[in-house]
């Protein structure tokens, strides 16, 4: 009985080839339907609301610098292309850029928060709050309330950040700023003061220069005031003996641990 009922082959085979011409004709008009919304007027895209941090970037700037670089619809437009195109805008450090249906988009940036300078005063840089250097006009910001910091190349510039926040705070027990740290090719730290003082580091870990500024900090009083001056007056300071360090007052030259010569500087 089962052997009578069953379809023929032939008829099974134009079952077969009409679901797949059916198939294919539901697949021609969705790809039709696709193709008329990416092309649509509607979904050409008709603005971008941007969001975050805009302190150093008007909307003008924005429109100036990305428009020209986006090409597509809300649907093909490339998010990548699009993030890319805001993140080469001067002070943008991160753009997050989405869909928003049926026809914007919607941006929101992180700017680079600047917190010193780097390189030579001819050609300055500027090292965000992470440590990267990135290129922006420094008179967008006030670089006199910005240390200057240098290194073997850009890739240090977190390094040297790191080291001048360690060090600022030792520096501040004494009323004086520190105005720029440089770390050498041969690893090698100098730094400078607000008042002009020129102070060697030496080469060592963190915490082996903390401890060194520490000691210079804790004693260094006592030996302006033993010459009536203050601690601005320090010219330069030598950190890099084992037992002490030697100083240089200006006008006055001290030595560190030399009792016959000058004041001594213990730990």
């Amino acid at each position: 009985m089962s052997e009578a009922m069953q379809v023929p082959l032939d008829v099974r085979l134009m079952n077969g080839v009409a679901a797949m011409l059916l198939l294919l004709a539901v697949a021609m008009a969705l790809g039709a339907g696709l193709w008329w919304a990416v092309r649509h007027p509607v979904f050409s895209i008709a603005g971008i609301t941007v969001t975050g941090d805009v302190v150093h970037n008007s909307a003008l700037t924005l429109r100036a610098n990305v428009t020209p670089r986006l090409t597509g619809s809300f649907f093909t437009v490339d998010l990548a292309q699009t993030r890319q195109a805001f993140e080469a805008v001067p002070w943008v450090r991160r753009a997050v850029v989405q869909r928003d249906f049926p026809n914007r988009l919607k941006v929101s940036l992180q700017e680079h928060q600047a917190v010193a300078l780097w390189g030579s005063e001819a050609e300055p840089r500027i090292v965000n709050s992470f440590g990267e250097v990135f290129d922006a006009n420094p008179g967008d910001v006030e670089q006199d309330d910005l240390p200057r910091l240098n290194g073997p190349d850009a890739r240090a510039a977190a390094q040297v950040l790191s080291m001048y926040r360690s060090l600022k705070p030792e520096f501040e027990r004494i009323d004086l700023g520190l105005e720029q740290l440089m770390l050498t090719g041969r690893g090698n730290w100098q730094a400078v003061l607000d008042s002009g003082g020129q102070i060697e580091l030496g080469r060592g870990t963190p915490a082996e220069l903390i401890a060194r500024v520490r000691r210079f900090a804790q004693t260094v009083t006592q030996v302006t005031s033993k010459y009536g001056r203050r601690t601005e007056a320090v010219e330069s300071a030598d950190l890099r003996h084992g037992d002490g360090y030697a100083v240089r007052l200006r006008g006055v030259t001290t030595v560190a641990d030399s009792l016959k010569k000058s004041q001594p500087v213990s730990r």
